[in-house]
C-alpha cells in the first residue's frame, strides 16, 4: 500500500462509515495486520490535517551543499504536488503511483457533494480541468487556505519555469535556423490531450462492495508530471538531432553552443525527476529478480512436497513485512493460489487476491485461472459467483480466452476451469491457435511462402520403428540416468582388478548406508530447527526426491572426480543441477503430460515416417498443429520455474558436505600390516588459482589407487548426455523443444545470466522460426556409428593409445612425480625450488593426462554403446547464434576421432560424380595439395590410390599412409569407403553413408569482404572465381617474408635471424584469428608456440622473434584487407562508446535473432555454507556497468560469428527444402558425396542473399535508434560531447568497395 494511500485513509474512515462495525469489518478483515496498525495510527492521529504526515521532515537532514539543498526541494516539490492532485479530486482515494485506485461513499464532513453508494462516473461527467487552486465542478472538495496558496506558489512556478524552457529551446531553434541549417519542425505547441475513457479497474472477489476506477481520468484539475517530463524528453530528442546533424553548428563558437545545450539539458533534467524515480524504481525491480525467483522456487518446492503450512506462512511473512514484500511477485501468490485451488477452497484464493492489491500487484490470468479452476472443483458452486469473476476479469482487462492461450495446466486444471467456465457459459469453446502467422523476414519469405511443389524429406524408418524408438528414449529419460559398459572392460582381467573392484563395490555398500542414514538425520534436525520462516533454507528441496536419489547423486559425483580432485565449486554445481533436472522430471510425470506426450509424439511420427506420404509442413508446424488438436488435459509446455544459479550451488554445496563429513576409509585397506584406522576419503582444502583461493575437495591417495586399478566396466551417465533414440521433439518456442522430458534452454548461456532469455521473450514467435526451423532441420539428421573404425580406436586405447594419432594414454604412462623432503639441509634453496618446480610439471601432466584419458573413454564408451543402433542429436545455440549438439562428449563437434566414427544413418548412392568428390575429400583431410585446383587434387587421389588400398585394407600393419594426416582417423575412414565404392560392380549405385565436408576459406575474412565490397580482400578469401584456389594464410606469409628481407637489408638482426623459418603454418592461427580480435598479445603467444615446435630455430630469440613477426603480420594485413580493418575498427569503437555510455551492445541479426553480449563488470558474491564461504565472481549481472574491454573486443568478432550462423542456418533450410542431408561444424558443412554441387550451388545463393541486406546500414540504424533516440543522461559537457561522439560514429557507416557479390556464386574455392 503506498504512503499516499495511507495517508488519505483518515480524511475517508471518518463519521458514520467509522461507526457501522459492519462496514468496517467489510474493510479490515481480509487486510494484513501492519496495514491495519498504519490505518489505526492515521485514524487517531492526523485526522484533522491529512497532510500533516506526508510532508517529510526535511529540517532532520543536514544541509551539506548546495546540491543537496537543490535536491530536497525538489523532492518537497514533488511531494506537495502529487498533494494537490489528490486533494483536487472529491472524496476518491487515488494513489498516484498506481494506474488504479480505490474510492468509497464517504459521509458528507466538508464542503461540496459527494459521491452516493450507487453513483458512477461516467465520461460526460467528469470535470472539466480547471486552474491551480480551483475546486473542479462535481465532486471536489475545498481546500484549505494555506494549503490553497502554497499549492498554487509551486504549480505557478511550475508553470513559469516550463513556459522558459520551451522559450529558451525555441530561441536556440531560432538560432540555428538563422545560421543557414534546414528549418526545424516548428516550435512544439504543448496540445491538450482528449480525456482518456474510464477504464474500470482490479475489482475484489465476490463478497467485496469495493471498487476501483482509473486515476488517469479523474485528474483533470493540474497539469501532469508525466506529460511534462514526457513532452520536455520528446523535445530534447528532436532536437539533438538538429544540433548534431546540423552543419551550421561548425560557424557557431563551441563555447556558446556548449552552453546553450548544458542549459537545456539542465533544464530537462531538473523537471524530470518522476522519470528518473521510474527508471530507479525498475533498475530496483530488477535487482530483486533474483530474489523473487529464489522465493518462487522456494513456494513451488513446498507446494510440491505438500508442506502447504511453511509456503503459507513464507508467503505471509514476506507479505507482512514492508521491507520484504518487494521480493514478492505475482507468480509467488499464484503459486499459493494454485495450492488451495487444488483443495476446492476458495476462501484462501480471496484473502490472496487482497493481498495482491494491498501488494500493489496486479492480478493475471494465472491469478483468476487459480479461482476458476477452485470453483470447478464445487460442484455446489453458485453460478453467479463464477459469472461474477468473469466480469471481474473484464473489468481488469483481460480475457477467457487468454487463460487458455498463456496459462499451463497440470493434471486435470484445464477441464476443472473449463467446467467452471461453462457453468456460466454453456456453449464456450477455447481458442485453438491452429492458424499462425508465417515469418516475414526477407531472407525466408520466398521459404515459407512457395512451397506448393516442395517435398520435405523423410526418415528411412516406419512409423511403428519411430514410435517404438521414442518409447525407448522416454524409458531412458524418466531414469534420469543411465549405466553403460566401459570401452575398458574389453581389457583382460588380473587377480589385482578383480581384488580392488570387489573392495571399491564394499566401501560403496557401505558408504551408500552411511550417508543415506545421514541424510535423513540432517533432514530431520532441518525440519524441527526454529529457522526464522522468511529465511529461504535448503530444506524443502531436499525433500523433492526420494532419499536414495540424492544418494545416488553423490555417489555418481565421487565416482566423477578426478584424481587431483576438483573446486568445490564446481562439484556443487553439478549435484545441483543433477538435482533439479530429476526433479523437472518428476513434475512432468507428477503433472501427467507424459501420456498427452506420447499421443502427440505418434501422431507426429505420420511427418517424419517412410511409409507415409510427403507433406509440405515443417515439423515444427506439425508439432504446433498436433498440440492444438489435443489442447485437452495438461499443457506440454512445462512452466517450471528455472531455479537460479545460486541455489543450484547451495543444494550442492549441502550435499559436498555430507561427503566430506560422511565418507570414510580404511588407513590399512591396501597394507594389513598397518594399524587399522578410520581416515576421510575426501579431504576439504584450499588451493590458488589465479591468484584466488578457492575450496578443494580432493580424494585421499588410497581411494584413488583403488579407482584406478580397478578400472571399473561400468560408468553411469545422466540420460542427456547419451544421443537420442528417436528424432527429437521440435523447437516450437523458447521452451519446448529437444529432449522429451529433460529441460533444455533454447540458448545456451552462462549459468545466471538471464538477459538473453529476456530478449527473446521480447521477440514475436513468428520472428524465431526461421531460427528454430534450422535448428530442427540439424537436429533431425539421423546417424551410426562406423563399427570397423571403432574397434580399430578401441583396440588402440586399451594398448596405451597413440599421441601421434590423437588417442591419449592411461595416466600409468604418466611421469613419476618426484618426491623429496623440502626439510632436507641436504638440498640448497635453488635445488629445493628446482625439485618444486619438476613437482608442479609433473602434477599438471598427470591432471591433463587423466582429463584427455576420461575424455577419450567417454566418447568410446557412449559409441560403442550405441553401435548398433541409430541416433539423433538435439541442438541449440549460443547467444550469437551458432549452433551446437546438446550432448557434451559424442557428437560430430568433437576431435578427428570422434568424427570419424560417425556416418549419416540414411545412404545416398554416389551418382556420377560421388566417387571424385569422396578423393577430392580424402586429399583435403590429408592436408596436401592446398593450392592445387579440385582436378589437380583428384589427379592426386588417382596417382596415390596403391596407398590408399592398402590403408583401408592393413590400417595397422600396412604402409600406414594414413597415419601422416593431418586428420588421420578421418583420412582412414574416408580410404575404407573409397575402396569399398570403388571395388563395388557398379560405384556410381554404390550406397554410401559418409559424410563429405565442404570448408569456408577463412570465412570470417569472407564475411569482411563481403561487407566492405573490397576487391583485393575477396580475391585473397576466394569470393572471387579463380583457376586454383587463394590462400589468404601462403599469401600473408609472403608478403611478411618480403617485409624481414627488407629489414634484413637494413641490418635489422632478428630479421635476419628468421631467414627461412617464415611459413604458413608459423602465421596461419594468427591470420585466422585476427578477424575475431585477436589482439597482438595474443598473436604473439600463438606465433611463439609455432616457432618453439621448430626444432632448429635457436630459443633465445624466440620473444624478438614472435613481437617483430606478430607486428608484421598485422601490417600485412591491414594491407591487404583495408575495408575489413575500417568495419572491424567501426564495430569496436562503437561497442567502446556504447559500454562508456552505461549500456550493453545488442544487435538483431539478419534472421531476426536479438543478441546482446553479457560482459559486465565482476561482481564478487559470498554465499555461506556448512563446509566453507563460496566466493562468487559474476561477471554477467545486469546491474553492473558494462565491461568496456570485453564490451568493444568482442563485439568485431561476436558480430561475424552472428552472420556465419545465419548464413549457415540459411544453407540449412534451403537445404532441406531441396531434400538434402546437411549438417555443419560452423564454418564447414556436410552432405552425401551425392549432393555436395546441390549444397554447393545452395551455399552460395545464400550467401549472395545475406550480403545483398544492408547489414552494416541496418546495423547502423539499430544501435542510433536503441542508443541515441533519447536524451543524455548526463548534464556535463563531457558526458554530452561524448553521447554526441556516439551518435556520429554510430551514423558513420564505412564506405563500401565495388566487388560484385554475383561473383560468388561462380567461384569454385569459396567453399571446398
Amino acid at each position: 500500500m503506498s504512503l499516499l494511500r495511507l495517508c488519505a485513509f483518515p480524511k475517508c474512515l471518518s463519521g458514520r462509515l467509522i461507526a457501522e462495525g459492519s462496514v468496517r469489518h467489510l474493510l479490515n478483515v481480509e487486510h494484513c495486520l501492519s496495514c491495519l496498525r498504519n490505518r489505526n495510527y492515521w485514524e487517531r492521529g492526523v485526522r484533522d490535517n491529512p497532510w500533516t504526515s506526508f510532508r517529510r521532515h526535511y529540517s532532520a537532514i543536514p544541509k551539506k551543499d548546495q546540491g543537496s539543498k537543490r535536491f530536497w526541494e525538489q523532492s518537497q516539490l514533488l511531494d506537495v504536488l502529487e498533494a494537490r492532485i489528490q486533494q483536487l479530486q472529491s472524496d476518491v482515494l487515488i494513489d498516484v503511483k498506481h494506474s488504479k485506485v480505490e474510492f468509497l461513499k464517504m459521509p458528507q464532513k466538508e464542503k461540496g457533494p459527494s459521491l452516493s453508494k450507487s453513483q458512477k462516473i461516467l465520461p460526460s461527467e467528469r470535470a472539466e480541468a480547471q486552474k491551480p487552486g480551483q475546486s473542479t465542478k462535481k465532486g471536489a472538495a475545498t481546500d484549505s487556505p494555506s494549503s490553497k496558496i502554497h499549492a498554487s506558489r509551486w504549480m505557478e512556478k511550475l508553470k513559469r519555469e516550463t513556459w522558459n524552457r520551451t522559450t529558451k529551446q525555441s530561441s536556440l531553434q531560432q538560432k540555428l535556423h538563422d545560421k543557414g541549417t534546414k528549418s526545424s519542425k516548428g516550435k512544439s505547441n504543448k496540445k491538450q490531450t482528449a480525456p482518456k475513457k474510464s477504464s474500470k479497474g482490479s475489482m475484489m472477489l465476490p463478497g467485496s462492495s469495493m471498487k476501483t476506477i482509473s486515476a488517469a481520468s479523474e485528474i483533470k484539475a493540474a497539469p501532469k508530471l508525466n506529460d511534462i517530463v514526457k513532452t520536455a524528453a520528446s523535445t530534447a530528442a528532436q532536437s539533438e538531432p538538429n544540433i548534431s546533424e546540423s552543419p551550421a553548428l561548425e560557424e557557431l563558437s563551441k563555447d556558446a553552443e556548449l552552453a546553450e545545450v548544458e542549459e537545456l539539458e539542465q533544464m530537462i533534467r531538473q523537471w524530470s525527476p518522476l522519470g528518473s524515480e521510474k527508471l530507479l524504481q525498475e533498475k530496483e525491480l530488477n535487482r530483486d529478480a533474483d530474489i523473487q525467483l529464489n522465493v518462487c522456487c522456494y513456494l513451488e518446492a513446498c507446494v510440491f512436497t505438500g508442506n502447504m503450512e511453511r509456503a503459507q506462512r513464507y508467503l505471509h511473512f514476506h507479505h507482512r513485512n514492508l521491507s520484504k514484500r518487494k521480493t514478492l511477485n505475482i507468480n509467488a501468490y499464484n503459486i499459493i493460489m494454485r495450492m488451495w485451488a487444488k483443495k476446492g477452497i476458495l476462501h484462501p484464493i480471496r484473502q490472496l487476491f487482497i493481498l495482491v492489491e494491498e501488494a500493489g500487484l496486479k492480478h493475471n490470468e494465472a491469478s483468476y485461472c487459480a479461482a476458476l479452476e477452485c470453483m470447478g472443483r464445487n460442484p455446489e458452486f453458485p453460478p453467479r459467483i463464477i459469472s461474477r469473476c468473469v466480469q471481474q476479469m473484464e473489468e481488469d482487462d483481460l480475457c477467457l480466452d487468454d487463460v487458455f492461450r498463456k496459462c499451463t495446466f497440470r493434471q486435470d486444471e484445464r477441464d476443472k476451469v473449463l467446467k467452471a467456465i461453462r457453468t456460466v457459459y454453456p456453449d464456450y469453446e477455447p481458442p485453438t491457435n491452429t492458424e499462425k502467422p508465417l515469418c516475414s523476414l526477407p531472407l525466408v519469405k520466398d521459404f515459407y511462402t512457395q512451397r506448393e511443389d516442395v517435398r520435405y524429406p523423410k526418415l528411412d524408418f516406419s512409423m511403428a520403428d519411430l514410435q517404438g524408438r521414442f518409447k525407448r528414449q522416454l524409458t531412458q529419460e524418466q531414469a534420469n540416468t543411465i549405466t553403460i559398459d566401459s570401452v575398458e572392460a574389453m581389457r583382460p582381467v588380473t587377480e589385482n582388478m578383480t581384488r580392488m573392484r570387489k573392495l571399491l563395490a564394499e566401501q560403496r555398500t557401505h558408504w551408500q548406508k552411511t550417508l543415506l542414514q545421514a541424510l535423513r538425520e540432517s533432514k530431520l534436525i532441518l525440519g524441527k530447527s526454529k529457522l526464522r520462516n522468511w529465511k529461504t533454507d535448503i530444506y524443502p528441496f531436499l525433500c523433492l526426491l526420494r532419499d536414495e536419489d540424492y544418494v545416488n547423486i553423490m555417489l555418481q559425483g565421487l565416482a566423477n572426480l578426478p584424481p587431483s580432485g576438483d573446486s568445490l565449486l564446481n562439484i556443487a554445481k553439478e549435484l545441483g543441477i543433477r538435482v533439479h533436472n530429476m526433479f523437472c522430471i518428476q513434475q512432468k510425470n507428477h503433472s501427467q503430460m507424459v501420456e498427452k506426450l506420447t499421443s502427440i509424439y505418434n501422431s507426429y511420427t505420420e511427418l517424419l515416417a517412410e511409409d507415409t506420404k510427403y507433406s509440405s509442413v515443417l515439423p515444427r508446424e506439425h508439432w504446433d498443429w498436433m498440440v492444438a488438436q489435443n489442447s485437452s488435459g495438461p499443457s506440454l509446455l512445462s512452466d517450471d520455474v528455472s531455479w537460479p544459479h545460486v541455489l543450484h550451488i547451495q543444494l550442492g554445496s549441502f550435499l559436498v558436505d555430507l561427503l566430506v563429513r560422511e565418507l570414510k576409509i580404511q588407513n590399512n585397506i591396501l597394507n594389513q600390516a598397518q594399524e587399522k584406522k578410520l581416515i576421510p576419503a575426501l579431504y576439504h582444502m584450499y588451493t590458488f588459482r589465479s591468484n584466488r583461493q578457492i575450496g578443494f575437495i580432493k580424494p585421499h591417495p588410497i581411494l584413488t589407487q583403488i579407482q584406478t586399478e580397478a578400472t571399473e566396466t561400468k560408468l553411469t551417465f545422466d540420460s542427456y548426455v547419451m544421443p537420442m533414440l528417436c528424432p527429437p521433439v521440435p523447437w516450437t518456442s523458447l521452451k519446448s523443444g529437444a529432449y522429451l522430458l529433460t529441460p533444455t534452454k533454447l540458448m545456451r548461456a552462462v549459468e545466471g545470466a538471464v538477459q538473453h532469455q529476456h530478449l527473446l521473450e521480447k521477440c514475436r514467435n513468428e520472428d524465431l522460426h526461421a531460427v528454430l526451423d534450422s535448428l530442427n532441420q540439424l537436429s533431425n539428421c539421423a546417424w551410426k556409428i562406423n563399427k570397423p573404425l571403432l574397434d580399430i580406436i578401441i583396440s588402440i586405447f586399451n594398448e596405451k593409445g597413440s599421441e601421434k594419432l590423437d588417442i591419449p594414454p592411461p595416466v600409468s604412462e604418466a611421469p613419476e612425480i618426484p618426491r623429496f623432503n623440502p626439510h632436507d639441509t641436504s638440498y640448497t634453496a635453488q635445488e629445493k625450488a628446482h625439485l618444486k618446480r619438476e613437482v608442479l610439471k609433473a602434477k599438471k601432466k598427470f591432471g591433463e593426462m587423466h582429463s584427455l584419458r576420461m575424455d577419450a573413454l567417454y566418447k568410446l564408451s557412449i559409441a560403442n554403446h550405441v553401435r548398433d543402433e541409430v541416433f539423433w542429436f538435439p541442438h541449440n545455440m549460443d547467444f550469437r547464434g551458432r549452433t551446437y549438439p546438446c550432448p557434451p562428449y559424442f557428437n560430430h563437434l568433437g576431435s578427428d576421432v570422434t568424427r570419424a566414427i560417425l556416418l549419416f544413418a540414411e545412404g545416398k548412392p554416389l551418382g556420377p560424380k560421388g566417387l571424385n568428390w569422396l578423393k577430392i575429400h580424402l586429399v583435403n583431410l590429408t592436408g596436401l595439395k592446398k593450392r592445387s585446383s579440385l582436378d589437380g587434387r583428384l589427379e592426386y587421389a588417382n596417382s596415390i590410390m596403391e596407398d590408399i588400398l592398402d590403408s583401408a585394407d592393413n590400417p595397422l600393419s600396412g604402409r600406414k599412409w594414413w597415419m601422416n594426416a593431418d586428420e588421420p582417423w578421418q583420412t582412414l575412414a574416408c580410404c575404407m569407403e573409397i575402396a569399398n565404392a570403388s571395388r563395388s560392380p557398379d560405384h556410381t549405385k554404390f550406397i554410401s553413408h559418409f559424410p563429405v565436408h565442404q570448408d569456408g576459406s577463412c570465412n570470417g575474412l569472407q564475411h569482411y569482404a563481403a561487407l566492405g565490397r573490397d576487391v583485393i580482400g575477396a580475391t585473397s578469401v576466394n569470393l572471387m572465381p579463380c583457376e586454383v584456389p587463394q590462400d589468404v594464410y601462403s599469401g600473408v606469409a609472403q608478403q611478411v617474408e618480403e617485409f624481414r628481407v627488407r629489414d634484413a637489408a637494413k641490418g635489422l638482426k632478428i630479421a635476419q635471424v628468421l631467414e627461412g623459418f617464415i611459413s604458413r603454418k608459423v602465421v596461419k592461427q594468427t591470420v585466422m584469428t585476427v578477424v575475431y580480435g585477436v589482439t597482438r598479445y595474443g598473436g604473439r603467444l600463438q606465433i611463439e608456440k609455432r616457432l618453439k615446435e621448430i626444432d632448429d630455430f635457436p630459443k633465445e630469440h624466440i620473444w624478438d622473434a614472435s613481437h617483430y613477426l606478430v607486428h608484421q603480420v598485422f601490417s600485412s594485413l591491414k594491407e591487404m584487407f583495408t575495408g575489413t580493418r575500417e568495419i572491424q575498427d567501426w564495430l569496436t569503437e562503437s561497442a567502446r562508446l556504447i559500454a562508456k555510455s552505461g549500456s550493453t551492445v545488442e544487435w538483431v541479426t539478419p534472421l531476426g535473432l536479438p543478441i546482446v553480449q553479457p560482459y559486465h563488470r565482476i561482481r564478487n558474491q559470498v554465499l555461506k555454507s556448512n563446509i566453507q564461504f563460496l566466493s562468487l565472481q559474476i561477471s554477467h549481472d545486469i546491474h553492473e556497468r558494462p565491461d568496456t574491454v570485453k564490451q568493444k573486443n568482442a563485439f568485431p568478432p561476436n558480430f561475424i560469428h552472428s552472420l556465419d550462423s545465419t548464413h549457415m542456418m540459411l544453407t540449412a533450410l534451403y537445404c532441406y527444402s531441396a531434400g538434402l542431408t546437411f549438417v555443419s561444424v560452423h564454418d564447414c558443412y556436410w552432405t552425401h558425396a551425392l549432393t555436395v554441387d546441390t549444397m554447393n550451388k545452395i551455399c552460395r545463393e545464400q550467401f549472395v542473399a545475406l550480403h545483398s541486406q544492408p547489414i552494416l546500414q541496418d546495423l547502423s540504424k539499430f544501435l542510433l535508434q536503441k542508443y541515441c533516440s533519447g536524451p543524455v543522461g548526463e548534464t556535463k559537457n563531457k558526458k554530452f560531447l561524448e553521447h554526441w561522439q556516439m551518435m556520429q560514429l554510430l551514423a558513420r557507416v564505412p564506405k563500401t568497395g565495388d566487388f560484385d557479390l554475383q561473383r560468388v556464386k561462380e567461384s569454385t574455392y569459396f567453399f571446398s
